[in-house]
């Protein structure tokens, strides 16, 4: 296995004792399982915004562009973000990455990100294998070759889980999750409640209310608000180390057209 400096192996993961129970009816979803269908998404165009504390300013922003296809005969997702972050004097970095997805199962294909610093990172997932190259800021190109314990969905993306689903208050969704920046494929738990109206960018909007937390430990991850339209995703809260939240608005920009 060669693994670059700028990057940390996935690991196989082994069970942890101790983990929180699960109810019996709780819902394993597989990369695969029937219970998921990505191909409910239609092809959009969203803008998220990135906010530290209330009443500050954003600090990243980002838009998300789905586009539909086809890729020897097989259905496929391909996102497109751009983002930018928004620091004084226009010193921010911007980045742009494109994945591409199986449409119906949300089994990672390909990942390709680059930065304005540099830097860049290319994979292709083939199954359980994982390889491609990466690129350090001043560097020269490195392969890397990773094989996971299992497929998994992505962990950057990890709020598509629950969104490709039919959902209703009270399930629980476990799902294996995995990224370039990840020690090992981690199992995630999604805990379903109901409606809320929450605030984005100044307009009410109802959304079911999705909490996400590790299984072996349960951390939470991330609280998510979500919709059945784009941007689907209308609030995404992360616990920071600091204690404060790191709050993501999403909106959607493809009215008009």
């Amino acid at each position: 296995m060669s693994v670059p400096a700028v990057l940390t192996a996935l690991l196989v993961l082994t069970p942890t004792d101790g983990a929180s129970p699960i109810p019996a009816d709780t819902i394993h979803l597989d990369v695969g399982a029937a219970q998921a269908d990505g191909r409910i998404f239609p092809a959009h165009l969203a803008r998220n915004r990135v906010y530290l504390a209330p009443d500050a300013p954003p600090v990243t922003t980002w838009t998300n562009e789905l586009l539909v296809g086809d890729s020897a005969g097989r259905p496929v997702q391909r996102w497109i973000t751009r983002g930018v972050g928004l620091q004084a004097e226009g010193k921010g970095g911007t980045w742009e990455l494109h994945q591409t997805y199986d449409a119906r199962t949300l089994q990672p294909l390909t990942y390709f990100r680059t930065g304005s610093d540099g830097a860049s990172l290319r994979l292709r997932v083939d199954g359980t294998r994982v390889h491609g190259v990466a690129l350090s800021p001043g560097g020269a190109p490195e392969p890397v070759e990773w094989t996971l314990d299992r497929p998994a969905y992505f962990a950057g993306a990890s709020d598509l889980v629950p969104m490709a689903m039919e959902l209703a208050e009270g399930m629980i969704v476990t799902a294996p999750v995995w990224s370039p920046g990840m020690d090992a494929t981690e199992v995630r738990v999604f805990e379903v409640h109901g409606m809320e109206s929450v605030l984005v960018e100044g307009a009410r909007v109802d959304a079911r209310k999705v909490v996400e937390r590790v299984r072996a430990t349960g951390a939470l991850v991330a609280t998510w608000y979500i919709t059945d339209r784009s941007p689907y995703m209308v609030i995404g809260e992360t616990p920071l180390a600091n204690g404060g939240v790191r709050r993501v608005t999403g909106v959607d920009l493809d009215r008009g057209r």
